[in-house]
């Protein structure tokens, strides 16, 4: 399963990089418009980690966790369609051993809360994560303490984590490094900068 799956996984796109990953102890980032597929490419790397027997988080600033976890649904049934060769009782079985939902709703959102999560999951449940993935943080009025608080939990936990960034097309702002708008004054957090961005023949990734 975990073979089949890379060869759709966003993560794939690293392999084109010295990195190869993006490793513990850092931090991603996937940039794109609304609608343009951000939380389908967030589930496609969470998949590609569970699928790899690693512990997952989904942290979703604005979704249900029944909400999230229908999208990965989702995900499952477009590979099936696409005829990509996964045992629905194979995934489901990895899905619940690997992965856990946290839903920080109607702004209340707290590294110092998510951290607090991540220690009673570890110790109370034995489920000390690998990976982290942060859906819905928004970018635009996110104070910096809410980075450097991620940092922390990075370095911390020594977990690698991958967060969404809404971008807007008509605001065209970039940094001296190129990074745009909403990550131009955060970027130096991350390690890796990713963006979907739309063209004529389809959506595209590409590392910035």
């Amino acid at each position: 399963m975990m073979n089949t799956f890379a060869a759709v996984s966003p993560l794939k796109l690293l392999e084109k990089t010295s990195r190869r990953q993006l490793g513990k102890g850092n931090m991603g980032v996937l940039i794109a418009r609304a609608g343009v597929g951000k939380t389908a490419c967030l589930i496609h790397i969470a998949l590609d980690k569970i699928f790899r027997q690693e512990k997952l988080i989904h942290v979703s600033l604005e979704e249900s966790p029944d909400k999230t976890a229908s999208y990965y649904d989702v995900i499952f049934s477009d590979l099936v369609k696409n005829k990509v060769p996964i045992d629905e009782r194979e995934y489901r079985s990895c899905i619940e051993k690997h992965r856990v939902i946290l839903a920080y709703l109607n702004r209340s959102f707290d590294t110092a809360r998510l951290a607090t999560s991540l220690t009673n999951l570890k110790n109370e449940l034995d489920f000390p994560p690998d990976t982290l993935i942060v859906d819905g943080l928004d970018f635009e009025n996110a104070e910096r303490r809410i980075f450097e608080g991620l940092e922390e939990i990075a370095t911390g936990f020594q977990v690698e984590i991958w967060l969404s960034a809404l971008s807007h097309r008509h605001i065209r702002e970039r940094n001296e490094n190129g990074i745009p708008y909403p990550c131009h004054g955060v970027d130096g957090f991350f390690s890796i900068i990713m963006q979907l961005t739309t063209g004529s023949s389809g959506v595209f990734l590409q590392l910035l």
